[in-house]
């Protein structure tokens, strides 16, 4: 297989300058990050008072130690509803795919540490998103649960689509996925439906407590007078109601449990014997992304120099090299796993989207799964575009992209604008798994074009209204719209409205692609034991 020649000059001013700009904006996701962990960390004093661990210690001890864990929708809600200043981010959960007792699982931890793990609309959101990457890749779920509930001050946005998340958990059930839930503390109402569509419970003595309504609203609503215990106690639970299967004497024996019932699951035997796979490692170092992407969005590069630094002994196969240089497309392999790559150099072209589906169409019938690299500013516009068909090209590619059964892996590591996002496999495209880098953009076009269009078309209607154009308020137009187009198409801004998996450090990339290409073939060989109402809790 051919090898890329790299021609990026790591000691060049431009790749110096590039390596500082992306640094700072990892700098400033990690900064974020870590200060959701400080402030978690101020409620230990309380949580110790109480004889309980906190969220993320309780996930500590679930997982695997040594094992990989990739967290997800760690900014979710990144100063959205509420969250005035960023420290609520996560949508009150803290949520990735680990390994328990060697069994690769989806993880749901509440985080009870912060606004009492209550759930936002963004949180809602999240659990959604989390429970199709559950579904689409045949993973168990495990939720360590102890929530206030929904956010009462967006009750509204919430009650109503609250009801997928439980849809969710029966289907994922009658699917044969198993979901283990460990319930620390409170569980109210709605919040006491999740653990009982579970298959196995595990509640925590004298901490645990389920109930649909709690003494307060039970004296409002019928004036009858009961405790917390005897209404939803974990022993009663455990006891009487039958709605829990295990009983646990604290947080970590509750946790010791999960990952006993795990290990008694005969999961991984399931599975068919893996062939052995061996590879080369790129002949470039991955550290060398940080200067690649120009500072200045409107620089170009060419997206070979990525695929270089991420692809098995940094070989490609380019498909078409000839027929169009803006869509990159080729076959490569990553951790020793085909895949198709397309990449952008430029806008989409008529020529390009053809070639894009056309390679789209050949890697589903081969049943190879497919890597979309954003760095585009969307279709080719103009007259001769437009007369080249590009709107029927386009939509040959966009039709492409949907219908495409294999594992669609998608990451945004420039620009992503207008329907170059769609067919570059954006967030409604449904990807396997989308991320992007930090310094990207998601936006329907650049703040300045968007800026420049209102004030042409403002300008266009008071001419028609024989009004006299005013140059000042068509100047503040202009200026404003470009800033909050500019504003809302951060990479922060996509990823705290859920319009990826998560930001990474783009020298992750190569190891987070292996992992996921991991986890979407294991989901394409697993059989599953499916039924069909789930399992019913007698």
């Amino acid at each position: 297989m051919p090898v890329i020649q790299s021609q990026l000059d790591p000691h060049s001013e431009s790749f110096v300058q590039n390596r500082t700009a992306m640094l700072s904006a990892i700098e400033q996701v990690c900064a974020l990050e870590q200060n959701l962990l400080d402030k978690a960390a101020e409620a230990k004093p309380r949580f110790e008072k109480r004889g309980q661990l906190l969220p993320r210690e309780r996930l500590n001890l679930l997982l695997d130690p040594g094992a990989p864990f990739l967290e997800l929708a760690s900014l979710a809600g990144y100063k959205l509803h509420d969250d005035k200043d960023g420290s609520s981010a996560g949508g009150g959960l803290i949520a990735g795919i680990g390994y328990v007792s060697g069994v690769r699982v989806l993880v749901v931890a509440n985080n009870s540490a912060i606004r009492g793990g209550t759930i936002s609309p963004t949180g809602l959101k999240k659990s959604l998103r989390l429970q199709q990457i559950a579904m689409e890749n045949k993973l168990p779920v495990i939720t360590l649960a102890e929530s206030g509930g929904a956010n009462l001050n967006y009750a509204a946005e919430i009650f109503v689509e609250g009801a997928r998340s439980f849809a969710n958990q029966a289907r994922m059930s009658a699917m044969g996925l198993p979901q283990v839930t460990v319930v620390h503390g409170s569980a109210t109402a709605g919040g006491a439906y999740q653990p009982g569509l579970s298959d196995y419970v595990v509640v925590v003595r004298g901490k645990a407590k389920l109930f649909l309504a709690g003494p307060p609203l039970l004296k409002a609503a019928t004036g009858e007078v009961a405790t917390d215990e005897e209404l939803g106690g974990a022993e009663m639970h455990a006891q009487i109601a039958g709605t829990a299967e295990y009983l646990a004497e604290n947080d970590a024996d509750g946790v010791r449990q999960v990952r006993e019932i795990v290990s008694l699951l005969p999961w991984n035997e399931q599975l068919p014997q893996p062939p052995e796979r061996r590879w080369e490692e790129p002949l470039y170092p991955i550290d060398e992304l940080l200067g690649l992407i120009p500072d200045d969005p409107k620089k170009p590069y060419d997206v070979r120099e990525i695929i270089a630094r991420i692809a098995d002994a940094s070989n490609f196969l380019e498909f078409k090299g000839e027929f169009d240089q803006q869509t990159v497309c080729g076959h490569l392999k990553i951790q020793g796993r085909a895949c198709g790559f397309i990449g952008n150099n430029g806008p989409i072209t008529p020529k390009g989207a053809s070639k894009a589906a056309q390679f789209i169409q050949l890697c589903d019938q081969s049943q190879t799964p497919l890597l979309f690299f954003h760095n585009t500013t969307g279709f080719m516009v103009g007259t001769e575009s437009e007369q080249q068909g590009v709107i029927k090209h386009g939509a040959k590619m966009i039709q492409a992209v949907a219908n495409a059964r294999v594992p669609k892996l998608t990451i945004v590591v420039g620009g992503s604008y207008g329907a170059g996002n769609y067919a570059m496999c954006g967030r409604g495209l449904d990807p396997r798994f989308i991320f992007a880098w930090p310094n990207s953009r998601t936006a329907v076009m650049g703040g300045a074009q968007a800026g420049k269009v209102l004030r042409i078309v403002t300008e266009a209607k008071q001419a028609k209204d024989g009004l006299v154009p005013d140059p000042k308020m068509l100047d503040m137009l202009e200026q404003v719209t470009a800033q909050k187009l500019d504003s809302q198409s951060t990479a922060l801004y996509g990823s705290a409205n859920l319009w990826d998996d998560g930001l990474i450090d783009p020298r992750d990339t190569r190891t987070l692609l292996g992992y996921l290409l991991d986890i979407c073939h294991e989901a394409e060989v697993r059989p599953l034991q499916a039924n069909s109402f789930g399992v019913a809790r007698l």
